[in-house]
């Protein structure tokens, strides 16, 4: 069998690696533009007074994520960073091999023999979302042969995109693109 290359998704951004959701976070934040602000709602006084709202813009991507929802400022920058890094992950793509694509340190950190445990709401689970879907797609969304590259079990790469409704449905309307059956929810 000769070379195959990897497969382009017309839906995604593609972007040079490293995958911005694996940047550390002081990468992560050279990267994009912070911007704060008030919001309305429940919280008292100090959230009408304080710019308490958080709003971060991946300029490069043009994907934005914001916070508001707490009255600290911190919490909210935390929670929008987390955000914008799932967007990232869902959204961007970076080139990979579609067959010779080595397992990035914390996958094979994180993996437990065929095994993927990760809770969603970790900081690496967006990491992680990242480069398996990075190897889905360069594999015109083969899960199976994904899972193999990837050292898991086809149901743990499944259960692993299955966390988040919205990239299931994603993965499974790129499999019908290109003529394969839907993975169950």
């Amino acid at each position: 069998m000769g070379y195959r290359p990897p497969w382009i998704d017309p839906r995604s951004i593609y972007v040079e690696q490293p995958h911005p959701a694996t940047l550390e976070e002081h990468e992560l934040l050279q990267q994009v533009e912070i911007s704060f602000g008030r919001s309305s709602g429940p919280g008292g006084q100090h959230r009408n007074k304080v710019e308490t709202g958080v709003r971060i813009v991946h300029p490069e991507t043009g994907i934005e994520s914001r916070a508001t929802e707490r009255r600290e400022q911190r919490v909210n920058r935390s929670k929008a960073l987390f955000r914008l890094r799932m967007k990232l992950a869902i959204k961007v793509r970076t080139p990979t091999g579609r067959d010779n694509h080595r397992p990035s340190r914390l996958w094979e950190a994180r993996r437990q023999g065929t095994k993927m445990p990760v809770n969603p709401k970790h900081e690496d689970y967006p990491s992680l979302l990242a480069e398996a879907l990075d190897v889905i797609i360069a594999r015109k969304y083969d899960v199976a042969g994904a899972a193999g590259i990837l050292g898991i079990t086809m149901s743990q790469l499944t259960r692993l995109l299955r966390q988040e409704k919205h990239v299931l449905a994603r993965v499974n309307d790129g499999r019908e693109s290109v003529g394969l059956p839907r993975l169950r929810s």
